[in-house]
């Protein structure tokens, strides 16, 4: 399984419905000329979500110790792009996955 198609899979459990990837965005993020984000984020077309959204935003990244974290945020409220997702996916700090 690729990365991508591991992340469909955390949008489809977090979220529900079915997710289909339709693009990868590179997105860079600092606070106070420090990198907090360089990397890209996978966008998905969602189908029968139980929330009514109709995107989300993925991607995952590597902490020192070797675990990821991946993150799924659906495009709603605050968040209406790639960036935004990657903000919001900060601010939450989801639980590392192995």
């Amino acid at each position: 399984m690729n990365g991508t198609d591991q992340l469909r899979q955390v949008v489809e459990t977090r979220h529900g419905g079915t997710a289909i990837h339709v693009q990868s965005i590179p997105v860079y993020e600092s606070n106070h000329g420090q990198t907090v984000w360089n990397g890209a984020v996978q966008v998905f077309s969602l189908k029968d979500s139980p929330s009514g959204a109709t995107r989300a935003y993925a991607s995952s990244y590597g902490l020192a110790d070797g675990t990821r974290r991946l993150f799924a945020v659906l495009h709603a409220g605050p968040v209406t792009g790639p960036r935004e997702a990657v903000r919001a996916a900060i601010v939450i700090q989801p639980e590392p996955t192995p």
